[in-house]
């Protein structure tokens, strides 16, 4: 087994080793490190970049996740069929067939959100990444019938947004954010607005709440690939300080003299701006969730990082307690678009883990007759056999799937391939597909006949983001066929073996040896 120890290098930060695969496996340098080398690996290339190397490059421009070979992941589960019977359906050949699955689902305490598809795209902030692809992205979760959340930071940095009083009264790009789901939105889905420490202290929510139409809010606690507030860089020093002037964290300081010298003798390009850590107690998360009903919100939400133990036990806790409508817990292991490298390797629990835990305290609140929120897990979900292992190990408390990079990967790659067909320049791996929209997307058509001349606004990275939804969807078919459970609540945490002994210990999921054994020796006796 190996942890990925010595990680000096990466794809991630644009960083190689001279000698290769020839290294030490715990500080990750060189065997041996040349005198005159200019500094390929991360040790050299922080002595000339210094703190940038902390984040993966080029910032804004990628997402990134783990390269961590945690001790048990979901590989180390197996999905369970069967030869008999069907449940949710009748046990009929002709009748208990894959498109026949439901993978309709809802959350909420008192009044449901329905989702198409168990997804909920966690938020995407202020990076660059996320903006740029957003209109494609917030598109293609709508006509999907998901979730979406708008992330941290969009007000503060939004250039023209408008504050009075310390309070935000206008944003542009908070209102095309929102905009840009609710233009294509089909009654399926939502979209929800997040806040950390600083957009709760501008009002975003309220402003969301009171002018933009949205009924969604959610608390921030964190996520999975960092421990601390968000980051971005800023290439000017007007906009250092401007956001300076708006409360946050900027290095170096852009309001000293010699910093504002150094930057225009061009020392340095770029100014970090950075978040706060959020406080949590429970008397002031009660007070927050009541102020946001009290505000206009139908449902307010929880999102949670890869916190000790203790702090899953408090998001739990008071999750259940202020009746929340959406429980996000985000594991270790997952993706960013802006975390320090290295913490997004080596801190927090990863998310069997965190889901093995959380199955635990919501089994001790629900023995007690406790209310049990929706929840979704996130962290490192890609495919649909990541979706039915996520489902099934925290059945039946788990309603949705928490994905980021993924979906945002479908919008980029959606826009690219579109605007290369529009410029008449179709990528030579779908050339033998044709040469239009309709020939190279597969799923162009179906939208068509959906949308009617409609059709000819949706961005194309939407069409990306539907296409990626159809196939996690038919897969995920698939696999809930074969175990004979026709709806999403018919998945039960047996559907799953573990491969190994360590597996099972950490998650209670029974060693692939030992499964059925009970029904088996009734079976052969």
């Amino acid at each position: 087994m190996t942890f990925s120890k010595g990680i000096n290098a990466s794809a991630a930060t644009l960083t190689k080793l001279r000698t290769g695969d020839s290294k030490c496996e715990f500080s990750g340098m060189c065997v041996t490190c040349l005198d005159g080398c200019p500094g390929l690996c991360e040790i050299g290339k922080s002595s000339v970049r210094s703190k940038e190397v902390l984040y993966p490059q080029p910032f804004g421009k990628t997402t990134s996740a783990s390269q961590k070979d945690y001790p048990v992941d979901y590989s180390h589960f197996n999905i369970m069929g069967t030869a008999v019977g069907a449940i949710g359906i009748e046990a009929d050949s002709d009748k208990a067939i894959f498109p026949a699955v439901s993978l309709e689902t809802e959350v909420g305490s008192v009044n449901k959100i329905s989702l198409d598809l168990p997804i909920v795209v966690a938020a995407m902030g202020s990076t660059n990444v996320a903006a740029d692809n957003w209109d494609h992205l917030a598109a293609g979760a709508a006509i999907s019938g998901i979730g979406i959340a708008i992330g941290e930071n969009v007000c503060a940095m939004d250039p023209h947004v408008e504050i009075k009083n310390g309070r935000v009264v206008h944003s542009p790009n908070l209102e095309k954010r929102v905009k840009d789901f609710q233009r294509w939105y089909n009654g399926k889905g939502f979209i929800a607005v997040q806040a950390n420490v600083e957009d709760t202290t501008l009002g975003v929510q309220e402003y969301a709440l009171e002018k933009l139409g949205v009924d969604v809010v959610e608390i921030k606690w964190g996520q999975g690939a960092k421990d601390i507030g968000g980051e971005v860089k800023l290439n000017t020093l007007e906009r250092a300080l401007q956001l300076k002037s708006r409360g946050y964290i900027v290095l170096p300081n852009p309001e000293d003299p010699k910093v504002q010298a150094a930057y225009k003798e061009g020392a340095f390009t770029e100014f970090e701006r950075h978040s706060r850590v959020g406080m949590v107690s429970q008397e002031g998360f009660m007070a927050r969730v009541e102020a946001l009903r009290n505000a206009g919100a139908k449902h307010v939400m929880l999102k949670t990082g890869a916190y000790r133990p203790a702090d899953l036990a408090r998001a739990v806790k008071f999750a259940s307690d202020a009746k929340i409508d959406l429980l996000t817990v985000d594991g270790a292991g997952g993706g960013t678009g802006m975390s320090p490298w290295r913490m997004m390797n080596e801190w927090g629990v990863p998310t069997v883990y965190i889901q093995a835990l959380l199955v635990k305290y919501l089994d001790k609140l629900a023995a007690k007759g406790a209310f049990i929120p929706p929840v979704a897990i996130a962290g490192g979900f890609t495919l649909e056999d990541h979706m039915y292992k996520g489902l099934a190990m925290g059945a039946p408390y788990i309603k949705a799937i928490g994905m980021a990079r993924s979906p945002l990967t479908a919008a980029m790659v959606g826009k690219t391939v579109g605007e290369a067909i529009k410029s008449g320049k179709v990528p030579p791996e779908y050339k033998k597909y044709g040469a239009n929209l309709e020939q190279v997307f597969v799923a162009a058509n179906e939208l068509k006949n959906k949308l009617g001349s409609d059709f000819n606004n949706l961005p194309a990275g939407a069409i990306g983001v539907y296409s990626y939804c159809e196939r996690l969807a038919q897969g995920l078919r698939q696999f809930m066929c074969g175990a004979r459970k026709f709806a999403l609540q018919y998945i039960t945490r047996d559907d799953l073996v573990a491969l190994t002994k360590e597996a099972a210990e950490i998650t209670g999921i029974r060693y692939v040896m030992d499964a059925d054994a009970e029904e088996v020796e009734q079976i052969l006796s």
